[in-house]
């Protein structure tokens, strides 16, 4: 029964005014373009990554959490468009969305670029209630479950760039849409979206002919909820691999490992343990897995120089 209320108390501070309910990500780096459309076409490819992530193993209802985002430079290559697909479950609640990306960039210097992006689409919250395990039999509060309609939302962001350097600053839902307005069973106890501000930054410093350090943030911040920063120190070796370790502020720390496994693949995994006293004697740490492809058009079309972002 304590594990129930605890699942239970999680699931409805996620959903209240006062909490963050945008899905947070170790891997943050890789995962740009959820967060902000301007980085749409940055990559100068085709660029497709998947990414999952299991929160708090063995923790009963804890977050699961899927994005697959793609995106490419169109027309003259200072345009670029993608897509960003995520879905997230917590307790009996799951959340999906499907946005479209637009950026254009500006060239500032020869190094350096300044692009604004655009996000539009649809989301959707799923409450199934039915499986949830229950003191109180026949419950009518949990007799059936909750689908809210498909709500559309849009969102900005600024993405500036060098080969060593980039920053952004977004909102990618402005809209907070409620769901108890929206809800197809007509229910009042759903609650609305919160407008969510992201800013990114990052550099990478060359230490010796192959090793490389890189050094990221990522600052969410809503309304009625406590600041979240998130900092990661990375070594890259040789181009090939990478590791390093990230600190989540009230939340967690983790560590990160991946590989270069070729010019286009790249793998990468995390695992952070929460040090939050009301979470982590629950839990078993959460694990992610990354997997970014780059697709290259031309059999000559290389690219010049390595993207570390």
């Amino acid at each position: 029964m304590k594990k129930i209320y605890i699942v239970l108390t999680i699931i409805l501070v996620g959903f209240s005014a006062s909490a963050q309910q945008d899905a947070m990500f170790t891997h943050y780096m890789f995962n740009t373009l959820e967060v902000n459309p301007a980085y749409a076409g940055s990559r100068d490819a085709l660029t497709i990554t998947g990414l999952h992530r299991s929160q708090w193993v063995s923790f009963p209802g804890a977050p699961k959490t899927q994005t697959l985002t793609l995106h490419t430079p169109v027309f003259d290559g200072n345009t670029g468009i993608g897509l960003s697909v995520i879905n997230d479950k917590i307790g009996p609640t799951n959340t999906t969305s499907f946005y479209f990306d637009f950026s254009y960039k500006i060239k500032i210097t020869e190094k350096a670029n300044l692009a604004f992006g655009l996000k539009g689409g649809l989301n959707m919250v799923n409450h199934d209630l039915n499986n949830l395990t229950l003191d109180q039999r026949n419950d009518p509060a949990f007799s059936a479950n909750i689908r809210s309609r498909l709500l559309p939302n849009f969102g900005f962001g600024m993405y500036y760039y060098t080969d060593k350097f980039y920053a952004g600053v977004s909102v990618p839902k402005l809209l907070e849409n409620d769901f108890a307005s929206n809800s197809t069973s007509g229910t009042t106890d759903l609650a609305s979206e919160k407008r969510h501000y992201f800013l990114i930054l990052g550099s990478v410093f060359r230490l010796n002919e192959s090793i490389l350090f890189k050094p990221t943030g990522f600052m969410k911040v809503t309304n009625g909820a406590p600041i979240e920063g998130d900092i990661t120190g990375t070594f890259i070796f040789n181009d090939k691999f990478w590791i390093g370790a990230m600190f989540r502020t009230g939340d967690a720390v983790g560590v990160l490992a991946g590989l270069n496994i070729t010019n286009q693949l790249a793998l990468g995994y995390s695992f952070d343990w929460s040090y939050a006293n009301t979470t982590m004697v629950y839990n078993g740490g959460s694990h992610e897995i990354m997997l970014r492809y780059d697709f290259i058009y031309k059999p000559d079309d290389k690219i010049r120089s390595p993207r570390y972002f």
